[in-house]
């Protein structure tokens, strides 16, 4: 139980558990829809697009979420708008405008010297050292998504995997997507100083991937993928206190071996459902068995 108990002790940890669990779970939930839809690199492309914002608005001298997050909703509605167009794929858009993003801020990190702020932890992760601003935030966001995310329940189903049968039945599929993609870039704002640029994609991509190989059903996954990227977060933060490794690192990690498990663990079970029962084979043939009498 001293696994347990003995980081419980320090402020420090009770703050990034209470946020990793916060991150794990909303992103889980995101990416249910990431992934159903195929978007997966929305959320590596995304994140690297607030980058670049994060470094704007230190040069300009504004609050670090609103400037993040003002250029996270413009990217997400440049993205949304150029995928619309038939002859550019969403994959496509996604690569163009954040990378295009990204590729700024490193520009203007080359260009002026002189920052104050720590980007290693943008890029890399500080969980350990949230502030009570970060709790707020990433609170705020996990609790605006959950309710969204319930009362939007069917237009999200039906655009996740028809968009245009879902216009023909009245849903606002255009409106949908976008509140989505600005969901999504809210996600990534509050969640990237916590696991950081270069791994939010994983925590958002695999947890649903897992609970895509246990279920069918769009609500089911959802809980599913919810609940294992809050357990990741909470025990890849025990595992990062006692192992001293990165507790972004120790989350996604932890993801992996899960999806790995979950991976071997229902091949394994299709494999045996497919195997032929020997007793069953020997019923079967004891019941077709056909008695062939000759004729004269």
């Amino acid at each position: 139980m001293t696994w347990f108990t003995q980081p419980m002790g320090y402020e420090f940890f009770r703050h990034g558990l209470i946020v990793a669990m916060l991150v794990g779970g909303v992103c889980g939930l995101m990416g249910t829809i990431v992934v159903l839809r195929r978007m997966s690199y929305i959320g590596h492309g995304l994140s690297h697009s607030v980058f670049g914002g994060a470094v704007v608005a230190y040069l300009i001298g504004i609050n670090f979420y609103i400037g993040a997050g003002l250029w996270g909703f413009l990217s997400a509605l440049l993205i949304n708008a150029t995928a619309r167009r038939r002859n550019i794929g969403a994959d496509a858009a996604i690569g163009i405008v954040t990378t295009a993003s990204f590729a700024l801020g490193v520009a203007l990190i080359s260009r002026y010297r002189t920052f104050t702020r720590n980007f290693e932890a943008a890029l890399f992760g500080n969980i350990l050292g949230v502030t009570t601003q970060d709790i707020v935030v990433i609170s705020t966001v996990t609790t605006a998504v959950v309710i969204a995310a319930a009362v939007f329940y069917r237009q999200l189903l039906f655009t996740s995997f028809d968009p245009e049968l879902a216009s023909i039945f009245g849903v606002p599929s255009g409106w949908v997507q976008t509140g989505f993609a600005l969901a999504m870039a809210a996600v990534i704002v509050a969640s990237m100083n916590i696991v950081g640029v270069t791994l939010i994609a994983a925590a958002i991509v695999i947890p649903p991937s897992t609970a895509r190989l246990l279920t069918d059903a769009f609500g089911r996954m959802m809980i599913i993928s919810t609940l294992i990227g809050t357990f990741c977060g909470a025990i890849g933060m025990f595992v990062s206190f006692h192992e001293d490794i990165s507790s972004g690192a120790a989350i996604v990690l932890l993801n992996a071996v899960i999806f790995g498990l979950t991976y071997g663990g229902t091949a394994l079970n299709r494999t045996l459902s497919n195997r032929p029962n020997p007793m069953a084979t020997a019923q079967i043939s004891e019941r077709t068995e056909v008695t062939v009498v000759p004729h004269d």
